[in-house]
C-alpha cells in the first residue's frame, strides 16, 4: 500500500467509525427517544440524525459520487431549525435513508484512487482550485467526518446515564 493510500484508509476508517456510531446510537432508539431533545430547547435527536442524513446526503455530488438521494431532507433538516417546519419523515423512514445514503457514498469512496481523492470537490472552481489545491474531495472527507463525529458527540449527551 502506497504512503498515499494508506492516508486515505485511515480516512475511511474514521469515517465509517463514526457512521458506525451514528447507526448504533440513532437507530437503537424509539419513536420517543427520537423526540428527546439534547438539552432543554435544543435539537431533538431527530433532527440532528435527520440533519446528518441531509449533509450526507449532499457529499454525494459534492464528491461526483452521482446525484442526491434525498434532497427534500434539506426544507427539514438543513435550511431550517429544528421545529420550525413539519417533519414528513419518521425515524423508521429516516432510518432507511440513513443506510442507503451511506451505501451509496461507501460504495463510491471505494472506487476512488489516492489520486482522485485529491482531485477538487464539485464546489470549487478549477481555477480557484489551482490557487487553492486543498479544497479536495481528501479534504471534503476530512471535514464532513469532523462534522458526523461533532453531532453524535452531541447526540450521546441526551442518552440516559447508566
Amino acid at each position: 500500500m502506497t504512503t498515499e493510500m494508506s492516508f486515505v484508509d485511515s480516512a475511511l476508517r474514521g469515517w465509517k467509525s463514526n457512521v458506525e456510531r451514528a447507526d448504533k446510537l440513532f437507530g437503537a432508539l424509539s419513536p420517543e427517544q427520537l423526540e428527546k431533545e439534547v438539552a432543554p430547547g435544543k435539537n431533538r435527536l431527530i433532527y440532528l440524525w435527520g440533519h446528518l442524513a441531509a449533509v450526507n446526503d449532499g457529499l454525494l455530488p459534492l464528491l461526483g459520487i452521482g446525484e442526491r438521494l434525498h434532497p427534500e431532507f434539506d426544507g427539514m433538516f438543513i435550511s431550517n431549525p429544528d421545529k420550525s417546519v413539519q417533519l414528513t419523515v419518521s425515524g423508521q423512514s429516516l432510518k432507511a435513508a440513513w443506510q442507503e445514503i451511506n451505501q451509496k457514498l461507501w460504495d463510491g469512496f471505494l472506487k476512488f484512487s489516492a489520486s482522485d481523492w485529491a482531485q477538487r470537490h464539485t464546489a470549487v472552481s478549477e481555477e480557484d482550485f489551482k490557487r487553492e489545491p486543498h479544497r479536495n474531495r481528501f479534504t471534503a472527507l476530512l471535514g464532513r467526518t469532523a462534522h458526523l463525529a461533532y453531532h453524535v458527540g452531541q447526540a450521546t449527551l441526551a442518552q440516559p446515564k447508566a
